[in-house]
């Protein structure tokens, strides 16, 4: 049996109006024929009108393939399909269709303005979000429409009274002076012959409004907000109307009084002119839209999916704060807000509040800083319940305080309040469908596509890890944040630097990270250097720093070696040369770099509250490691690429930066001049020393150091991802798996004892009285200091790649820690891989599932295993030597 999945284009998980003429395609294979290997492929495209070609290609390669046909116009649509055919001789049947699209591939497709309201309506940053319209009359039955959108600011688009697609927050953020990207939506279902309207609510975001800490900036980009949108429609009988963001589009203050994502939303629903988006309508009052120019060769088509609400959470508790405060529980710390079903009178308002923890019974509201986090919602006042969310903000919470619901709480939470459980519909709201009021959290995230899964007999280590993937979830809102509820929520580069790793094996993020390192590419060229987070926000001075700026070399690469996509790196080539160019010239002749500002082991755990980028290792030494690594990173990407000259070049810089490392930071004994963890865990993994006694010695005195504090973690950002597969390259796993499972703190499961459900900032966010950490800068949903999750895939439950894309694997599970049993999943490129092992009864028994095509490559901790397998599942069962 040989079973092919319908391909896909690129890293889109909806392939409607991609930005690439020539999408490279991929499938999986799924089949019960033990060790099966794929020799050739063929496939089919067709057209609208069915026009076929064929192509057979001898080839193993089955992830991201090139594109065989003529490359894609403008708006083209395009059906694939694939059959393969295996090294014994068998072949597959055909995979069902799978379309493609095309957006507008050209500057000159573009057609539509810029409407922008007038001034006099827009008010401060973070004031009202504004309605715009037009009306416009079709002249008989549609085949199709399509509608291309994007703003300055942010919008949501209508179309006869009906909201167009489920973004959250579109079009999210970008570096907007160099990339804005657009949305293409299929709209054929929501037009009508005769009479139409198109309208869309236009708000700040993060175009215009606050944004950053210390008070943040406004209008960063711009001071206009404005709408670009081009309404394409195919007749039934093949004719074409245009309708676009022009003079005829009018405008008008509406229910959102003021919109900001820190602050959070206010909205009078009598404020709401019913049926404004719909035809019929009489908006002879509103103000005419002012056109403004832009520049169509910056709108981009995006290259992973939007914003959405993912899932819907129920209140867990309802609890009574210290001043007689209602207080909702949802049992999870999320990114996102907060629904509700009310009713009651005109003009009464509600007030929602949010916060991550509780202190002494209350919001813990400091960590916010300058954020309010506070949406209010204004009746209108029906006989009907009105349900509102808010559309542009986010929040960061656990808990919601609700103060002014008029009357009772919701069914079902009466209960809670007075001490039992919430029972609550699977609507979240209420007891029963139908329930008139009700209160529940939206989750909101960019919509990645699960793929990786860790369990083992541990529940702290697996809620530790679910906790990793929360804050993956609560960070990944449309660029990689470094926290979802403060004054902050910028892309910081060292957080995804170091997490890179963790976060592509948990979701298929490939699409979102590429248009993040376009970003950085673009802040990059005008820089001049990497700056600390991406889009950058001009808070403080742009200026290069170690392990921060390194994400513009070290990203790419770990998004090669776990999606296989050279592509990447040959856009991001440049980039990454012009990085290790510009550090090699600081560094000078000595190529140690020694100078200039650096972030060094940022949170440290022995650095005060008030001063956390006061670490034990000395930033000198942590920017030489970084500079030798991602010099050695660039080499190999040069020859990768076929840049010999330059392969050879940075090869040479990489070796003489290494030599200046020892020189300077190594004893010849294999002693570091900083004797810290985080020093030797630089030093091991990243190759800096010369001799196998300097490693040996080395590994031995991060064991020492490791022990001496107690076996609690002695690193920061820097050293954090690194410690335990330091600990594990010298053959030090005892000591690494008490590490690992430490719960004093600092420790990572600390946070699991004091109830945790996403990685926090800080080791001590939380003290253990209960109270927060007293530091200006305590966050309880940072992902950075989770990236270990990746230790746990790759060596507790044994499962990484050992080829780019995972087209070879490594199965190197290494039990300790009294675990007695570990399983990691991937739905790696070529199809699931699985690796699972139990210990019992002096054995330990090991099964591994290969994906079809894929070899692994064994190197398990008992004698009789082989030392590879191909495509299918294998058990093998020994002694497992300590």
């Amino acid at each position: 049996m040989l079973h092919v999945t319908p391909p896909t284009f690129e890293h889109h998980r909806d392939p409607l109006g991609i930005g690439e003429s020539r999408p490279r395609l991929s499938w999986t294979v799924a089949t019960d024929l033990p060790g099966w290997t794929q020799a050739a492929y063929e496939i089919e495209t067709r057209t609208a009108s069915d026009a076929s070609e064929t192509w057979r290609v001898e080839s193993a390669e089955s992830v991201l393939v090139p594109w065989p046909a003529e490359p894609l116009r403008s708006r083209e649509r395009r059906e694939v399909r694939v059959r393969v055919h295996g090294g014994d001789g068998s072949a597959s049947d055909w995979s069902p269709w799978a379309a493609v699209e095309t957006g507008l591939l050209e500057p000159a497709d573009w057609r539509a303005g810029a409407a922008a309201p007038p001034r006099d309506l827009l008010g401060p940053p973070d004031g009202p979000a504004l309605l715009l319209r037009r009306d416009f009359t079709l002249r008989g039955p549609v085949a199709s429409a399509r509608l291309y959108v994007t703003a300055h600011g942010l919008y949501e688009a209508e179309l006869n009274g009906r909201v167009v697609g489920d973004d959250v927050l579109a079009p999210g953020w970008s570096s907007y002076d160099r990339r804005l990207r657009y949305r293409t939506h299929d709209v054929t279902g929501l037009l009508r012959e005769g009479p139409n309207t198109i309208g869309a609510t236009l708000a700040d975001g993060w175009y215009r409004g606050r944004i950053g800490f210390g008070g943040g900036k406004t209008e960063v980009w711009g001071d206009r907000t404005a709408l670009i949108a081009q309404l394409e429609i195919t007749y039934a009988d093949g004719g074409t109307d245009l309708v676009v963001t022009d003079e005829h589009w009018r405008c008008a203050t509406g229910p959102i009084t003021a919109t900001g994502l820190y602050d959070g939303e206010r909205y009078d629903a009598r404020l709401l002119p019913q049926g404004w988006s719909e035809p019929g309508f009489d908006a002879s009052a509103w103000t005419p839209a002012e056109v403004l120019d832009h520049d169509p060769a910056r709108l981009v088509a995006p290259t992973g999916p939007p914003v959405r609400r993912v899932e819907t959470l129920r209140p867990r508790q309802v609890l009574t704060g210290p001043s007689g405060e209602t207080i909702l529980d949802f049992g999870q710390n999320i990114s996102g807000r907060l629904r509700i079903r009310v009713q009651g009178p005109a003009g009464h308002t509600i007030t929602l509040r949010h916060a991550e923890v509780l202190e002494n019974g209350a919001l813990s509201l400091r960590p916010l800083r300058h954020a309010a986090a506070t949406d209010t919602y204004t009746l209108r006042g029906d006989d009907a319940p009105e349900q509102w969310e808010p559309r542009f903000t986010v929040h960061g919470f656990r808990y919601a305080q609700i103060d002014g619901w008029p009357g009772p709480l919701p069914d079902g939470l009466e209960a809670a309040a007075a001490g039992g459980d919430a029972q609550v519909a699977e609507d979240g709201f209420g007891d029963g469908d139908g329930a008139k009021t009700g209160i529940e959290a939206v989750v909101c995230h960019t919509d990645l596509r699960p793929t990786g899964s860790f369990r083992c007999s541990d529940p702290d280590l697996n809620r530790f890890h679910d906790n990793a993937v929360w804050s993956l979830r609560g960070n990944f809102v449309d660029v990689p944040t470094d926290c979802p509820q403060r004054d902050e929520r910028l892309g910081w580069t060292g957080d995804l630097q170091v997490f890179a790793p963790t976060a592509s094996f948990l979701y298929d993020c490939a699409g979102l990270l590429s248009s993040w390192l376009a970003d950085l590419a673009a802040e990059q060229a005008k820089l001049g250097t990497v700056p600390h987070y991406v889009p950058w926000v001009p808070l403080m001075p742009a200026e290069p720093a170690a392990a921060w700026g390194d994400a513009a070399v070290i990203v790419p690469w770990v998004l090669y070696q776990r999606y296989g996509d050279v592509g990447l790196l040959r856009t991001q080539y440049a980039g990454m040369k012009a990085w290790v160019d510009h550090i090699a010239e600081r560094a000078g002749e000595s190529h140690l770099w020694d100078t200039g500002f650096q972030w060094g082991d940022w949170l440290d755990p022995a650095a005060p509250p008030d001063k956390p980028g006061k670490a034990r290792t000395d930033p000198a030494l942590v920017a030489t490691a970084y500079h030798a690594r991602t010099a050695r990173i660039v080499a190999e990407t040069a020859a990768l690429l076929g840049h010999d000259d330059d392969a050879a070049r940075y090869a040479a810089l990489a070796g003489e930066v290494r030599a200046a490392f020892a020189r300077e930071f190594v004893t010849p004994s294999g002693r570091l001049a900083c004797d810290t963890q985080t020093a030797y865990a630089l030093a091991i993994c990243f190759d800096l020393l010369e001799t196998p006694r300097q490693r040996k010695r080395a590994g031995r005195r991060l064991a020492e150091l490791v022990a001496a504090d107690g076996h609690r973690i002695g690193t920061g950002f820097v050293g954090t991802p690194l410690i335990c597969d330091a600990l594990a390259a010298v053959g030090e796993y005892g000591t690494a798996y008490e590490l690992l499972t430490q719960r004093e703190c600092p420790s990572w499961l600390y946070p699991v004892t004091m109830g945790a459900t996403t990685i926090w900032e800080r080791w001590d966010s939380m003290l253990p009285d209960g109270s927060v950490n007293p530091g200006e800068m305590t966050s309880f949903n940072h992902y950075a200091l989770g990236a270990v999750a990746d230790f746990l895939h790759r060596t507790v439950a044994g499962l990484a790649p050992a080829a780019p894309g995972y087209r070879r694997l490594r199965v190197a599970p290494r039990p300790g820690g009294g675990l007695t049993e570990a399983e990691a999943a991937l739905d790696t490129p070529y199809g699931p891989a699985r690796v699972a092992w139990t210990r019992a009864g002096g054995e330990l028994t090991v099964t591994v599932t290969v994906p079809p095509g894929v070899t692994a490559e064994l190197d398990l901790p008992f004698k009789g295993a082989p030392a590879e397998v191909g495509a299918g599942t294998h058990t093998f069962t020994g002694e497992p030597q300590e």
